[in-house]
């Protein structure tokens, strides 16, 4: 409706092969494509990439390339961690898997519970740890979208996470679809750009990386001690 671009990040965990009321058709993820969204991977089975996981990531990943490539669909060069989990060792899985953008969610600075985040900032964050400056909760209003997106400023990039407008499955990360629609609405009203993971790539040298990937991530945490969060 506004011309926005947006990532769905597909995975075939959960109950997405039997249950189709809820989760999509490869069929209509297709029509995404078509219809210039991104398509990125999200793994097969939704297994969060901890250490333990690391050995599977690949199967895990290239189940879903082959279902993309099966159907019509670019090989994904966007990730997105399952359960928002991350381990330092995931980093060289997914670039030698050509990834060019990974998105994380709020955590480890934020709680995931809250649903805040910070926002991406290109040289200081790893293109392959892209935070989520909001992560949409059942209990979030407009002033909360707000929060994010006021972050989108001198450079840095406000990431939105959606599961869902409606997630019936997972309703603590449910979004009901007249907000949804509001906060569309706010992004539109504002004269946002709103772009899909991979068109970073328009605006951010992803061949660009920070020495020390989590170092930013701890000075977060420390700014965030020292004021008491």
């Amino acid at each position: 409706k506004y011309g926005f671009g947006a990532t769905f990040f597909i995975t075939e965990g959960f109950t997405f092969r039997t249950n189709k009321d809820d989760y999509l058709t490869w069929d209509q993820i297709t029509e995404l494509h078509r219809d210039g969204f991104e398509i990125g991977n999200h793994t097969r089975d939704h297994m969060g990439l901890s250490k333990a996981n690391l050995p599977r990531d690949r199967e895990q990943v290239e189940a879903i390339n082959a279902q993309c490539a099966a159907h019509g669909v670019p090989r994904p060069t966007s990730f997105a961690y399952p359960g928002n989990a991350i381990d330092p060792g995931a980093l060289s899985i997914l670039e030698a898997l050509g990834f060019r953008f990974a998105r994380r969610g709020g955590a480890p600075e934020y709680p995931y519970e809250e649903g805040n985040g910070f926002a991406y900032e290109p040289g200081r964050d790893h293109p392959l740890l892209v935070p989520t400056a909001g992560d949409a909760r059942p209990a979030w209003t407009l002033e909360n979208l707000k929060r994010a997106t006021s972050q989108a400023k001198n450079g840095r990039i406000a990431v939105l996470q959606f599961h869902g407008a409606p997630d019936v499955e997972h309703p603590w990360v449910h979004t009901p679809r007249e907000r949804f629609e509001a906060y569309m609405k706010y992004l539109k009203d504002e004269g946002f750009t709103v772009i899909a993971l991979r068109d970073l790539a328009k605006y951010v040298d992803w061949r660009q990386k920070p020495d020390d990937p989590w170092k930013i991530i701890e000075q977060r945490k420390s700014e965030l001690l020292g004021r008491g969060r």
